[in-house]
């Protein structure tokens, strides 16, 4: 692993992830080469010819027909993971009229009561019955998609109404759930939490909660992949892969500590401004490190649906290697909940993601908010 220097953070507020490709020649030869060895930058750039009847329209939305005619577009591709974004800024211009008219904490508070509000008569228990922290409750999904599949219920029912106790009591319980499940199988071992805030994040209920799931046999298939090619980057480098692209990152000034958890705006995004948090165990701080990164996205960034994730080393040694996988944690901006246009389309799904969002712009903000020096 190199050692990074991070670079000012008025400096990084000046970056923009077009100009990628300069940026990374900027480095110094060793944090330059092992960006080279990861990740693959392609610029490109589109042009066009709009009709005369059109200018008004586009100076109205983009500014000038100018800022249309020319656009730089940057592919960024993880060679090893081969997940891939294309950056164009002006996509976050693009008028985007299926906006459903209604205000949103009015839309979340008519939703109540749902059958979360009150989940020990309106949700089904598990085998072992609940788990009950200060501000959750377990229940057992009613259509499950693998054998142990349930849900943390928040006590409180506004999704984004979610507090750093809260977030704490919901992990903690989480984990003892991992633990009731295995008792019952000892070769249910692969543990899984998500956190789908809002209908643009696939919640069908819009109530807070997330969803935890322990699978058997191996691990989900993405989580699985990270896995293989953490190896496989040790073997081809002799170096942890995790650490090499955090190294990156921070080169760049995409990638920070806070409070000893590493924290990176990922620079291959799987869309709107993704974080990846990277730590030793599931504990307090790493907890403390998902609330806050997520609160300044939502605080900060208008962001009120997101996908959460968190990817865990089995809960005891299996015949795969899991010595160098981290806790990671991921984190998404899915969108304006109000918006019928999906943020998904066929280049998500079958090809690479398409980003308006800019990491270097999310990285500084997330910088501010926290007070990385």
């Amino acid at each position: 692993m190199i050692e990074s220097v991070r670079p000012q953070r008025t400096e990084l507020q000046q970056r923009q992830v077009v100009d990628l490709e300069q940026i990374v020649a900027a480095l110094p030869d060793a944090q330059r080469r092992i960006f080279e060895r990861i990740y693959h930058v392609s610029p490109t750039v589109g042009r066009l010819n709009p009709p005369e009847h059109m200018r008004r329209w586009i100076d109205k939305y983009f500014g000038s027909v100018d800022s249309v005619s020319e656009q730089k577009v940057v592919k960024v591709t993880n060679r090893w993971t081969l997940e891939g974004s294309l950056f164009n800024e002006l996509r976050a211009r693009r008028p985007l009229e299926a906006r459903i008219p209604a205000d949103l904490a009015e839309e979340i508070a008519r939703t109540a009561p749902d059958p979360f509000c009150e989940p020990e008569l309106n949700t089904p228990e598990d085998v072992f019955g609940r788990i009950r922290g200060r501000h959750a409750i377990t229940a057992s999904n009613i259509a499950k998609y693998d054998g142990f599949h349930g849900v943390v219920i928040f006590e409180e029912h506004d999704p984004l109404a979610f507090t750093a106790d809260s977030v704490q009591d919901a992990i903690e319980v989480s984990k003892q759930w991992f633990q009731e499940c295995h008792a019952i199988d000892e070769q249910a071992v692969y543990p899984l939490v998500m956190w789908n805030c809002l209908w643009k994040s696939g919640a069908s209920i819009p109530h807070g909660h997330m969803q935890v799931s322990l699978t058997r046999g191996m691990h989900y298939g993405q989580i699985e992949r990270q896995r293989r090619v953490a190896a496989q980057y040790r073997d081809a480098h002799g170096t942890d892969y995790h650490d090499d692209v955090f190294a990156v990152h921070e080169a760049l000034g995409l990638g920070f500590h806070h409070n000893g958890i590493r924290v990176l705006a990922n620079i291959t995004p799987r869309k709107e401004k993704e974080c990846i948090l990277l730590g030793t165990a599931l504990d307090e701080t790493f907890v403390g490190a998902i609330y806050d990164v997520l609160n300044t996205l939502t605080d900060e960034l208008n962001v009120v649906s997101f996908n959460l994730v968190i990817w865990h080393p089995p809960l005891v040694e299996t015949d795969e290697d899991w010595s160098d996988f981290p806790v990671i944690a991921r984190m998404v901006d899915r969108g304006d909940p109000l918006n019928r246009t999906a943020d998904f389309g066929s280049m998500e799904l079958y090809a690479a993601s398409v980003v308006s969002s800019d990491p270097f712009k999310v990285s500084a903000a997330i910088q501010e908010s926290l007070g990385v020096e």
